[in-house]
C-alpha cells in the first residue's frame, strides 16, 4: 500500500505531470482573473480555449513553426473574446448566458472547421512544442526535474503570474482595472473609460484562455481532437474563486487541480483496481467541492457580472 502511495505521490513523474497539467489552468486563471477585476465575467473560456486548440495546431501545421502556432492560438481566443466583449459590454447583454453561448458554438464550430480542412479521417501531427531543460536549475535535485525540464508554455507561465500579479496591484492601468470592476460609475466619473478598460480585459482574457488551449494541441497531443480541453476552462472558474482573484495564488491552487489530473492518471496507470471512469472524473469532483466549500466565503468585484450603461 505504501508503495502505491509513493508511487502515486512521491515520484518525479508524478510531481512534474502536476505542473505540466498546471500550465493550462494557470494562465488561462490570470486571464480570468483580469476579466473579472474589470467586471466582466467569461463563462466562455471553455470555448476560447478549444478555439486557441484548433487555431494553435492549425497555425503550426501551415507554418510549420509551434510559436507561430502559440500566436496563432492566442489570436483565435482573442477573437472569440471580441465577440464575447462586444455582446456583454456594448449590447449589455447577460455574461453568463452570452459566454454558455459561445462555449456551446464553438464546441460545434472547431470541430466543424477541422473536418472542412482536414477531413474525418486525417489527424495531423503538427510541429510541437518539446520539453527545454533550464541549464543549471534542472540539475536541482527532485526541484529541477520537476519544474526546470518542461515545454517552454510552462517557463511562460511562471513569468505572466509574476507580471500579472505585479500589474494587479503596481501599475495605474492595474488600479483603473480594480476601479472598473468595483465601481464603475464613479471610475467614469474621474475619466477613466470603463467601455475600454472592459474590452481591454476581455480580450487581455482571450489571449491568455488561447495560449492555454495551445497546451493540449501543441504541447501535449500534437493535434486538434474535438473537445480536447475537456471542461477545463470550468475548472478554471474554480481557481478563480480558490485563489479569491489573486494571480500567485491563482497559479497554486492551478498546481493543486493539475495534481488532481496527475493523481487520476496515475491511477490508471498503476492499476489500483479504481474504475478509471472515477479516476478521470476526479479534478472535476474536487472542482465541485471546491465550489461547495468556498460558496459565500469569496470576496469577488462589486460589480462582477453588472452592465454597465453611460448615462
Amino acid at each position: 500500500m505504501w508503495i502505491i502511495l509513493s508511487q502515486l505521490f512521491f515520484s518525479i513523474d508524478f510531481l512534474s505531470a502536476s505542473v505540466r497539467f498546471a500550465m493550462p489552468l494557470a494562465s488561462a486563471s490570470v486571464g480570468e482573473i483580469i476579466s473579472e477585476r474589470g467586471g466582466i465575467v467569461n463563462i466562455g473560456l471553455e470555448g476560447m480555449m478549444l478555439a486557441g486548440a484548433l487555431g494553435g495546431m492549425m497555425g503550426a501545421y501551415f507554418l510549420g513553426d509551434p510559436w507561430l502556432g502559440l500566436l496563432c492560438g492566442m489570436a483565435a481566443g482573442a477573437i472569440v473574446a471580441a465577440i464575447h466583449a462586444f455582446v456583454v459590454i456594448t449590447l449589455a447583454a447577460d455574461q453568463v448566458v452570452s459566454g454558455a453561448a459561445l462555449n456551446i458554438a464553438m464546441l460545434g464550430l472547431t470541430n466543424f472547421i477541422y473536418r472542412a480542412v482536414f477531413g474525418i479521417v486525417e489527424r495531423p501531427i503538427v510541429a510541437h512544442f518539446e520539453p527545454v531543460a533550464v541549464p543549471l536549475l534542472s540539475q536541482i535535485p527532485v526541484v529541477g526535474p520537476v519544474f526546470f525540464n518542461q515545454i517552454p508554455l510552462v517557463y511562460l507561465t511562471y513569468g505572466l503570474v509574476i507580471v500579472a500579479a505585479i500589474f494587479i496591484v503596481r501599475t495605474r492601468w492595474g488600479l483603473e482595472v480594480q476601479a472598473v470592476g468595483e465601481h464603475p460609475r464613479a471610475a467614469d466619473s474621474v475619466g477613466i473609460s470603463v467601455y475600454r478598460v472592459r474590452y481591454l480585459t476581455v480580450i487581455v482574457c482571450g489571449l491568455l484562455a488561447g495560449m492555454a488551449g495551445t497546451f493540449f494541441s501543441l504541447g501535449q497531443l500534437y493535434t486538434f481532437i474535438e473537445g480536447m480541453t475537456g471542461g477545463r476552462g470550468f475548472i478554471v472558474l474554480a481557481v478563480v474563486i480558490v485563489a479569491n482573484w489573486s494571480p500567485t495564488r491563482a497559479a497554486l491552487a492551478a498546481l493543486m487541480f493539475g495534481a488532481a489530473e496527475a493523481v487520476g492518471l496515475r491511477i490508471q496507470a498503476l492499476n489500483v483496481g479504481v474504475p478509471y471512469q472515477l479516476a478521470l472524473a476526479f479534478p472535476y469532483l474536487l472542482t465541485l467541492t471546491v465550489y461547495i466549500g468556498l460558496a459565500g466565503r469569496s470576496r469577488m468585484p462589486r460589480a462582477l457580472g453588472l452592465a454597465y450603461i453611460k448615462d
